[in-house]
């Protein structure tokens, strides 16, 4: 049986904790920042823990059982 590859898209955009948890990047911080306040901006620089709801889907996309 052949290797399940992992979505190349997803191990881009997501890293695992030394907990197992799931990383993941704010959206909306890479262009059209001069609209946005400089407290918005810098809350979106930060790392954050996916939810629970999307947990399974990234999971599956990283190849993750």
């Amino acid at each position: 049986m052949p290797k399940v590859k992992t979505n190349s898209g997803a191990k881009k955009r997501f890293a695992l904790t030394g907990t197992g948890k799931v990383k993941r990047h704010h959206a909306f911080h890479s262009h059209i920042l001069t609209k946005k306040s400089k407290k918005r901006k810098r809350n979106l620089v930060h790392d954050d823990i996916v939810v629970k709801a999307d947990l399974k889907q990234v999971r599956e996309l990283l190849c993750l059982r």
